[in-house]
């Protein structure tokens, strides 16, 4: 039976928080809540107005660096006066209380005056300097110095923001180029108060400065769009529906180890808040690059948030959340960045601490860390009753990368066969700024719900988009807040259909198994093959000599010797033909012990190699066990899904082809990979012979017209 739907109500139903219509409490639980859930991220549609209108203003502002600053220069000056002017507008009502709260402290002798501050400025940071934007101004004169004392006079946490901007070595440049005054009095006018300005809006305008300050950056650097994040965050919370709209007091932590300007953090808060106002929310990330972290920190200074909680460095070799776990975590790690600077630190923890460590299931290849970042966030599951859940943005690479035993290989092994992969969507291409490809949203979770036990779901979104009219960068889709509640419903509901199937763990599996085949070798004696000698490594070695000296040159010579009299031995056998190493070798030591030399593996080896030939006519080579030797030229793979007994697969499939092949057990891997887009493929039937041509000769008489065109 098929499952009911939201959808089946029709576009006029409506429901409000805690509200819904009449009828719906007749539904099965479950179903109530997952409609519920649905619904109520309905109204969590992002309210942002003149957003595009204010990211112009601000570049117009840029524009007056032209000269003085590269294009690509512009937001080392642009994005700290942002933050600056933000803080600005923020503490601007508390400024004299502060000022007032300082000069008494001062007075009474109180050396740690932060916490005094702080609660007279009504926020996590302040400011004790006399100067704010408007101040300035009043004295162009010196408004490098009184910059300064403006900037120095910020709380620690606030000053450390505008530290890992580097923004201090732009003031005399600003200031020898006529720019300063100008600058700041350009921003004065710029009302960033969140009451004017959310978070949310603000969030769009950073990463939209962002953008095109680095739209010469490389591919792996790039910004995820909000609609994007907002479906990230609605998978990863579906499974907990129930308790996040129905229970009060919820104490929840976030994490995103490669959190950028903090944009997943915002959002996931946001629609946490809005699916229920108690709860409390508790955001963490680390961000490598100085500004992206500078803004992030920024933006939780003004939030509410504790600002410690984001930390600056590699997640790689500096943890900066060691010992914590989390319920909640997302991230867009970079695509297809090398970790080779970091690859002596990894190398060190997979060996040393194995699982124990955050690395123990494999290591990919240096060229792309993304699945680093994977086990990285996997190391922070909390292992308690309600566990962990992980929605991370992928390129296709971590699908399929690597063959079974590789490092990418061993790495989905491990999280498939401990049922942590709970699904995989599919995204439209052309969805983020600096990059076109394929991307997926891969969920992980150590606590599947039962009916998901043992079993991975796999959502084909690629078609849920909208052209946008314009461009921005690369990205030349987005996906509408309809179609990002009907991708969730698509995957909450966990119903295969045209865009979902639904497969066991297993069959992602497969064994690689070797297939061998005889090694079989005839021997005719030619002098061409007697010459082959000379190719050989063994046979050439003979006159060679590690020795300095009279010594040295001795043994060179008698090297000589010894070859000439094994080429004078070959040619007693000229025109002889084996078709047995065997008996080859037989009549081969016989001679060269009459002759007193000594048939050591290095030089029978270098003597097959030249005299032999493949021969599927010849008979089997064998080992001193009387076991056939594999032709290593013959050697073959298949891959066998782990559902499949791989003796019968190789009854069927391979010993009527080669009955003389056998499978080398000691050899057999086991490998995994998702082939996503195979299980999505749709046959679209050639078009005929006779469409094809008519099509030629109307693109012929097209070129034609225009060439008469072109010549009159």
């Amino acid at each position: 039976m098929r499952r009911w739907s939201s959808l089946d109500y029709g576009a006029g139903l409506e429901i409000r928080w805690g509200f819904a219509p009449q009828g719906f409490k007749s539904l099965p639980p479950r179903l109530f809540i997952l409609d519920n859930y649905i619904y109520r991220l309905k109204y969590l549609s992002d309210s942002v107005e003149n957003f595009q209108e204010k990211v112009n203003l601000i570049w117009n502002m840029a524009e007056l660096l032209r000269g003085a600053y590269k294009k690509e220069q512009y937001g080392e000056v642009i994005l700290p006066m942002c933050v600056l002017r933000r803080f600005d507008c923020v503490l601007e009502s508390t400024k004299k209380d502060v000022l007032k709260e300082y000069e008494d402290l001062e007075k009474q002798g109180i050396k740690n005056k932060d916490d005094f501050l702080k609660a007279v400025s009504g926020q996590k940071f302040y400011n004790v300097s006399k100067y704010d934007f408007e101040k300035l101004l009043k004295d162009p004169e010196n408004i490098a110095d009184n910059f300064r004392n403006y900037i120095n006079g910020f709380s620690p946490n606030a000053k450390e923001i505008i530290d890992n901007f580097g923004f201090d070595k732009h003031i005399d440049k600003l200031e020898e180029n006529d720019l300063l005054f100008l600058i700041i009095k350009e921003f004065s006018k710029v009302d960033f108060h969140p009451d004017v300005v959310s978070n949310i809006e603000m969030g769009y305008i950073f990463e939209d400065l962002i953008r095109r300050f680095s739209e010469h950056g490389e591919a792996g650097d790039h910004y995820t769009p909000r609609e994007v994040i907002k479906l990230m965050t609605y998978l990863l919370l579906c499974e907990d529906k129930e308790e996040l709209t129905q229970k009060d007091g919820l104490v929840i932590s976030i994490y995103d180890p490669a959190c950028g300007t903090g944009g997943m953090l915002s959002e996931a808060e946001k629609v946490l808040k809005g699916l229920n106002p108690n709860t409390d929310v508790y955001l963490f990330g680390q961000e490598l690059n100085p500004e992206s972290y500078a803004i992030c920190k920024a933006d939780m200074l003004i939030k509410g948030q504790d600002d410690s909680n984001i930390v600056r460095g590699n997640s790689f070799t500096q943890d900066g959340h060691k010992d914590k776990k989390f319920r909640y975590m997302l991230s867009n790690p970079p695509f297809g960045v090398e970790w080779k600077k970091e690859r002596n630190f990894i190398l060190k923890e997979h060996e040393t601490l194995g699982f124990d460590g955050r690395f123990g299931a494999g290591l990919p290849r240096v060229s792309d860390g993304a699945l680093l970042f994977l086990q990285h966030m996997i190391s922070k599951m909390k292992k308690d009753e309600k566990g962990s859940r992980i929605v991370i943005v992928f390129n296709g690479s971590p699908l399929f990368t690597g063959d079974a035993g590789s490092g990418e290989s061993e790495i989905r092994k491990w999280i498939i066969e401990n049922d942590w992969l709970e699904g995989i969507v599919a995204l439209p291409t052309d969805l983020f700024y600096n990059t076109g490809i394929p991307t997926y949203l891969w969920v992980i979770t150590n606590r599947k719900s039962k009916e998901r036990r043992g079993k991975i779901q796999l959502v084909n979104a690629t078609e849920f988009y909208v052209k946008m009219r314009k461009s921005l960068g690369n990205k030349r889709k987005e996906i509408s807040e309809e179609q990002i509640r009907e991708i969730s419903r698509i995957y909450i509901n966990f119903e295969e259909n045209e865009y979902c199937k639904i497969f066991d763990n297993e069959d992602f599996g497969y064994y690689k198994i070797t297939i061998e085949r005889p090694l079989r070798l005839s021997f005719k004696i030619t002098e061409d093959r007697i010459n082959n000698l000379w190719n050989e490594k063994g046979f050439l070695n003979l006159a060679k000599s590690k020795k300095k000296g009279a010594e040295g040159q001795k043994e060179i010579e008698e090297g000589k010797k010894l070859q000439e009299k094994i080429i004078s031995i070959l040619k007693t056998l000229e025109g002889k033909e084996y078709n047995s190493r065997e008996v080859f070798l037989k009549d081969l030591k016989e001679l060269l012990k009459s002759n007193s030399i000594k048939l050591n593996a290095t030089l029978q080896k270098a003597i097959v190699n030249a005299i032999g030939e493949r021969d599927e006519n010849a008979e089997i080579c064998r080992d001193s066990k009387g076991n056939p030797e594999p032709d290593p030229e013959l050697r073959d793979y298949e891959k066998v899904p782990l559902k499949e007994d791989i003796y019968e697969y190789f009854e069927r499939e391979v010993k009527p082809h080669v009955p003389d092949a056998w499978i080398d057990e000691s050899k057999t891997k086991i490998g995994y990979e998702i082939p996503f887009t195979r299980h999505f493929y749709k046959y679209t039937p050639l078009r005929s012979s006779e469409e094809i041509k008519k099509e030629i000769m109307e693109l012929e008489q097209s070129l034609i017209e225009k060439l008469k065109r072109v010549l009159n």
